[in-house]
Order: structure tokens, then C-alpha cells, then sequence
């Protein structure tokens, strides 16, 4: 994997460039696309944090985390989560380490904002993500959301 991967958030100069991210056509219902995510991420404020990914000069992907949500505020108002909101990983650079780079760099922002667990939800079936987040260490919580399966990675926290 390279050594000039690194986050960068959405600017004017590079908005267009992320807005022409694609991944695989047969994960496309596996993913909203990075439209929909920064009206998302607009939508929710504070609680959004997208992020492109960059191999040195290329965009290779497109991420967003969400932070200290209340995730289902009518069955338990103080259950508050951080995890990967979503992951897009261009069609043409999968398979290189970019998932793994990105979820990693999820990790570090929430243990870096105190978070002890980093939670994705993902799609079940054919051409979906289940097995990447399970070689990644995610273990399935037996809940669902919005028809999803969802996944939690113990992270720590450091002290404070």
C-alpha cells in the first residue's frame, strides 16, 4: 500500500472530483453515492464527518463517520454511537488497501474524540462488504437498521 494516503475534507477544489466517484455497478445498491452522503452530511451538521481519500495527487475514495449520534433515541434515549457511515472506495482502486486505510482512519478520529466502539452498517448478500468489515475485526450486534446488518469494532479509547 502506498505511503501518500491521506483524509482530506471536501472543498471547493476537489467537491467536483468526489462527486464523480463510482464504485463497482454491481455494488451500487450496496452504497449511496457521495451526493447523497454530502447532503447528508450538510443535513446533520456536527454529527457528519466526510472525508476523501487520496493516494498521493488521486482521489481513491470517499468516506463519512458519524459521531456520538443518539441511535435509537425512542428505545433508549442515552444510547449514543460513532462509527463508519459510509465507505466508497473507487471502482478501479479496490482491492489495494484503501478500505482498510479509511476504516483506519476512522479508528483514530474517534478514539482521538474518546469513542471506545466504531460501529458500520452494511448491506447483507451478494457483492456486499459483510466479509471486508469481518476480516477487519467488526462482529455483527444482531441488530439491524434500515434493513442493514450492523457491525461494532471495539476501539479503546485513550485516557484523557
Amino acid at each position: 500500500m502506498s505511503t501518500s494516503l491521506r483524509l482530506e475534507p471536501i472543498t471547493p477544489a476537489n467537491v467536483d472530483a468526489a462527486l464523480e466517484l463510482r464504485v463497482h455497478p454491481h455494488q451500487v445498491k450496496n452504497v449511496a453515492p457521495v451526493e447523497r452522503s454530502l447532503a447528508e452530511a450538510y443535513a446533520h451538521g456536527e454529527t457528519a464527518w466526510p472525508r476523501l481519500v487520496f493516494d498521493g495527487e488521486e482521489l481513491v475514495g470517499f468516506l463519512m463517520a458519524f459521531v456520538d449520534i443518539q441511535w435509537n433515541p425512542e428505545k433508549d434515549p442515552a444510547d449514543r454511537r460513532s462509527g463508519l457511515w459510509r465507505l466508497n472506495i473507487g471502482a478501479g482502486h479496490q482491492g489495494k488497501g484503501y478500505g482498510r486505510f479509511a476504516v483506519d482512519a476512522v479508528r483514530e478520529e474517534l478514539v482521538r474524540r474518546g469513542a471506545r466502539e466504531l460501529y458500520v452498517c452494511w448491506e447483507p448478500g451478494e457483492h456486499g462488504p459483510a466479509e471486508f468489515y469481518r476480516r477487519l475485526g467488526f462482529r455483527e450486534t444482531g441488530e439491524r437498521s434500515g434493513g442493514q446488518t450492523v457491525g461494532v469494532l471495539e476501539i479503546g479509547a485513550e485516557e484523557r
